[in-house]
């Protein structure tokens, strides 16, 4: 009697089969690296547009909030306060509009090939990673030139890029699972992220907020933006709260993602 094999979708109340990304790790690697070389091919400066984004961005962000509108940034200069949060900042949104967009641009891969699907919209969070680190260079030369000396609180700066990966890659599930069915996301997206850029603290310190800070709370890229800015400088001490409440809504986030792409999924090849 012929064998059967009938593949579908794991159980979707269980959180990420990290076995399962292990086997499938070379495809992993392989949407990484392709899309590294789609990015910065046929440019001319590569990588250095991980670089000047932030930085460009930075320099408007001093004229226009640290110059004209003379915004307080806790007794240090404007540039290098923007720039640690920009940093962050940046790596969030353009993971966070890659991610949503990751199912759609690759429809064919997916309606023709078997594999935990959950792998498109994970290689897109990671790829953003590299460009992280490489623009957080610019914050080290920053550091050296205003005379910024590291403490011992520069070790949280990994934990704290770790929960931004969290964040970004949870609202990542949700996000690409929508536009699948909903394209409206596509255009959404870029919206929803200049707007969450005003509610958080990269261009403004938490404590001009006042009576609305607790808006900052509802946020969660707020105590991650605070968090890094004071483990990179070490002007302050960590406003714990904050980042307490960045860490449960971020864990919260990335689980319901992670279940309700579960439990979609495997739908994708046939509405896409």
């Amino acid at each position: 009697m012929k064998e059967i094999t009938v593949i579908k979708p794991l159980n979707k109340l269980k959180i990420i089969d990290f076995q399962e990304i292990y086997r499938y790790k070379d495809l992993l690697l392989t949407l990484v690296l392709r899309d590294i070389k789609v990015r910065y091919k046929q440019t001319i400066i590569g990588g250095m547009w991980a670089i000047l984004q932030p930085l460009f961005t930075m320099v408007v962000f001093t004229i226009f909030f640290g110059k004209i509108a003379k915004i307080y940034s806790e007794g240090i200069p404007y540039a290098i306060f923007s720039y640690s949060g920009l940093v962050l900042w940046t790596y969030f949104s353009s993971s966070l509009g890659n991610a949503s967009n990751s199912l759609i641009s690759d429809k064919d891969l997916i309606s023709k090939v078997f594999f935990p699907r959950i792998i498109i919209p994970l290689s897109k969070t990671l790829i953003g990673l590299l460009d992280y680190f490489i623009a957080l260079v610019i914050v080290f030369v920053l550091m050296v030139y205003f005379k910024f000396i590291p403490s011992f609180k520069l070790f949280l700066v990994p934990i704290i890029v770790f929960l931004t990966w969290l964040l970004v890659t949870g609202l990542g599930f949700w996000l690409s699972a929508f536009n699948v069915k909903y394209r409206d996301v596509r255009y959404a997206v870029p919206f929803f992220i200049r707007m969450i850029l005003f509610l958080t603290p990269v261009i403004y310190p938490v404590s001009i907020a006042g009576k609305y800070s607790w808006l900052l709370y509802l946020n969660p890229m707020s105590g991650l933006i605070e968090a890094h800015r004071v483990a990179l400088l070490s002007h302050q001490n960590i406003n714990w709260g904050l980042l307490g409440s960045s860490v449960f809504l971020t864990l919260v986030i990335f689980i319901l993602g992670n279940l309700y792409f579960k439990s979609v999924e495997k739908y994708f090849a046939d509405v896409i």
